[in-house]
């Protein structure tokens, strides 16, 4: 009965060790390009992980203000700044953190740059990435402000599926491009864009 239950117990043990590995790998940490690891409130460009140039930018998309976040082609865009939600020792972002991302440069327009989900747009079915967020706490009235880094193939993806409001109904979903006459706009997508990060 004894080797039966020590049987057992080894048993279990052995079989959640790769969920228990799960799980620190989720905290893995976010790189740049060249190999360091990334900080908050230091200056980044988000860039294609692709041979091509470009970068992220801000667009009047039909409206001149709130301005919304686009990918750009020809240069690397403006520098953004990512500060999680969770204080982390020295300021290192992680894989799966909730992240508020703004663009630190100054507009035209009165809002902030603090990245936000956009209300759903009717006419094209999408869900736009725009600025104008609130810098409050988080909650409901922030939850469209939160996004996450994550792994995807040998670079990274930025994701919308906030943790930061345990009782708010949320979607999650990766960020990728959506091409109309306002340029490759941010949003909700199937299709990650596949990015990486270089230091500004």
């Amino acid at each position: 009965m004894k080797i039966t239950l020590l049987s057992l117990v080894l048993l279990v043990a052995l079989g959640t060790k790769p969920l228990l590995g799960a799980a620190v790998a989720s905290n893995e940490l976010v790189l740049d390009t060249s190999g360091k690891k990334l900080r908050s409130g230091t200056n980044y460009y988000i860039i294609p992980a692709s041979p091509n140039v470009g970068g992220i930018d801000l667009a009047s998309t039909g409206k001149d203000c709130p301005l919304d976040v686009v990918a750009v082609d020809g240069y690397q865009g403006l520098p953004l700044i990512f500060i999680p939600y969770i204080n982390t020792k020295k300021g290192i972002i992680r894989v799966s953190t909730d992240l508020k991302i703004y663009f630190p440069s100054r507009t035209s327009c009165p809002q902030n740059s603090v990245w936000r989900l956009k209300d759903y747009d009717y006419s094209t079915g999408q869900w736009f990435v725009t600025t104008s967020g609130d810098w409050g706490n988080p909650g409901r009235k922030t939850i469209k402000n939160w996004f996450k880094i994550e792994i995807y193939e040998d670079a990274y993806r930025l994701v919308y599926c906030p943790n930061v409001c345990y009782d708010c109904r949320r979607q999650c979903s990766d960020i990728g491009i959506y091409q109309d006459q306002y340029g490759k706009r941010l949003a909700l997508s199937d299709v990650p864009y596949k990015v990486q990060f270089q230091i500004a």
